[in-house]
This record gives structure tokens, C-alpha cells and sequence, in this order.
């Protein structure tokens, strides 16, 4: 039988209003989880309080005050006090994103800012508290990208764009390729522990050149390093986000290749690269 999940949903300080706090209420009700709703202007004595007697899995924290800084912390600390601190804490509202490491650091699992999908939010706490749990969860986790592999840049000539990279930068010139399936030629500019590729059109329909005509020269894409390709599209699908290749694609170096449609990735392209083992070597 599944776990039933139960949240505290609490707005510490002086807050006037709670419609975010009502509408994220509803929405994990929805879920199946229960929800115990404390109202507005909530003590973090009373909240920590509250949790522990609700015996509740999960604390979202709602502040529109900007007092965050002060109220998050001291829930922690006094769930942290009463042995209560595997209650999986989580947090909303009105929070600047550079606030949100040092809240982290506090023991906040996760700061959802305006704008977050609830069922995002309603995912993240079942995943999290079924982790802690030892229970197994349908829900997909993020498996972060392993490196920038390398930066893809649209030039128009590779004769016009080289002298600038190496003679002038200083950068060196590992290799030149070209890549038939997508009618480009690359150019293999090393950069420390990454790269630059600069990429030529080799025809009028290239994909390439298309950008090229409608933006002109300059960053295309950036690649991201992953192992086991073909998990990591199906990974990425499982979350929402929409590729362009759900298979992956041969691409310069024969890496494997497959990019994500720049409408899930706030439009900039990202490819997910890996590499041969022939390149890795």
C-alpha cells in the first residue's frame, strides 16, 4: 500500500495574505497527499510544534515578507533541537535567488520560487520523503550533467574565424572535421578542460547556416558531457522536456548526440554529448 504523505503547509511571520499557501495546499490534497493548513502568522516555535505533534513527513515554509532569512533558519533550529530534523523542510514565496544557497545550507531541501508547476513541487516532496524513507518512488530524479563538454559557435568561414583563436587568443587547434550528417565542418579549439567547437555550414541547408541567416555568427549551442545517452533522453522525456532527437545521433568525433528543443530549456540549445570510447582515450 502507498504511503500516504502528510504536510505542514505554515506562513511564519507577519504575512498578510495566504492565497499561494491555499493554492499549494489544494494542489498536494490533489496529489493524495493530507495537508494540515496553520493560517497566517505562524511563530517558528509554533510551526516546529505543530509538525512534530501532526507527526507530519514534510514542512512548507510560504513567506512573502522577506524575512525568510530569519524564519526558514530558525524552523530548522528548533526541529534540529527537538530531534525532529527528518522532517524534510521545503520553501516558497517571495525569495530573491540569492538567498536561496544560504537556505540550502540551513537544511531547506529545496526553495521553489513564483512561477514553479505545484506538481513540481508535489514530485519533489514525495520523491524526497520516499528517499528518506528507503521507499521506491515512479518519479524520475534529475541526474546532473557530468561537464560542459564543449560550446558550439556558428562562424561563417573557419578561414575567416581561426587566426582569431589561435593566433590572437592563443588557443590551440586540436583538429578539423566534417560531419556529413548535419552538413557542418567542426573545428576542435581546446580551452582547459573543455572546448570550443566552431562550426561551418557545408550547404545552403544546413542547419547551420539557417542560424547563421537568421541570427548571424556567434554561440549556438552548448553541449553538455553525459554517459549513457540514450537514459539521459529518456530521463529527460520522463520530466516534461522536449528533444528534438529522442534517439541519439552520430556527431563530430562520433561522440553520440542528441539535443533538447529549446522551448523546455528556456531557449538556449543544449546537446547531450557522449564521447567515443576512442575520443576518450
Amino acid at each position: 500500500m502507498k504511503k500516504t504523505i502528510r504536510v505542514l503547509i505554515a506562513k511564519p511571520g507577519l504575512d498578510g495574505h495566504d492565497r499561494g499557501a491555499l493554492v499549494i495546499s489544494q494542489a498536494l490534497r490533489d496529489y493524495g497527499m493530507e495537508v494540515i493548513y496553520t493560517g497566517l502568522r505562524q511563530t517558528p516555535e509554533q510551526i516546529a510544534s505543530a509538525a512534530i505533534q501532526e507527526d507530519v513527513d514534510a514542512i512548507g515554509l510560504s513567506c512573502l515578507s522577506g524575512a525568510h532569512n530569519e524564519l526558514f533558519p530558525e524552523v530548522m533550529r528548533l526541529l534540529q533541537e527537538r530531534g525532529a530534523d527528518d522532517i524534510i523542510v521545503v520553501g516558497g514565496g517571495v525569495i530573491p535567488w540569492e538567498d536561496i544557497p544560504f537556505l540550502e545550507s540551513k537544511g531547506i531541501k529545496k526553495v521553489f520560487t513564483p512561477g514553479t508547476p505545484t506538481i513540481e513541487t508535489a514530485e519533489f516532496i514525495e520523491k524526497t520523503v520516499f528517499e528518506r524513507d528507503g521507499i521506491s518512488s515512479s518519479k524520475v530524479s534529475a541526474t546532473p550533467p557530468e561537464r560542459i563538454d564543449h560550446i558550439g559557435i556558428a562562424v561563417s568561414s573557419l578561414d575567416e574565424t581561426l587566426p582569431f583563436y589561435v593566433n590572437q587568443l592563443g588557443l590551440t587547434l586540436e583538429a578539423i572535421e566534417e560531419v556529413p550528417s548535419q552538413r557542418v565542418k567542426v573545428a576542435f579549439i581546446k580551452i582547459g578542460e573543455t572546448r570550443l567547437e566552431l562550426l561551418e555550414a557545408m550547404s545552403d541547408d544546413s542547419p547551420i547556416a539557417q542560424f547563421i541567416e537568421k541570427r548571424g555568427q556567434g554561440v549556438h549551442h552548448v553541449a553538455l558531457g553525459v554517459s549513457n545517452i540514450q537514459s539521459r533522453i529518456e530521463e529527460l522525456k520522463s520530466n516534461g522536456i522536449k528533444m528534438i532527437n529522442e534517439a541519439p545521433v552520430i556527431g563530430a568525433g562520433g561522440a553520440q548526440v542528441a539535443f533538447m528543443h529549446p522551448s523546455s530549456s528556456h531557449k538556449v540549445l543544449f546537446e547531450l554529448c557522449e564521447k567515443s570510447k576512442k575520443e576518450e582515450a
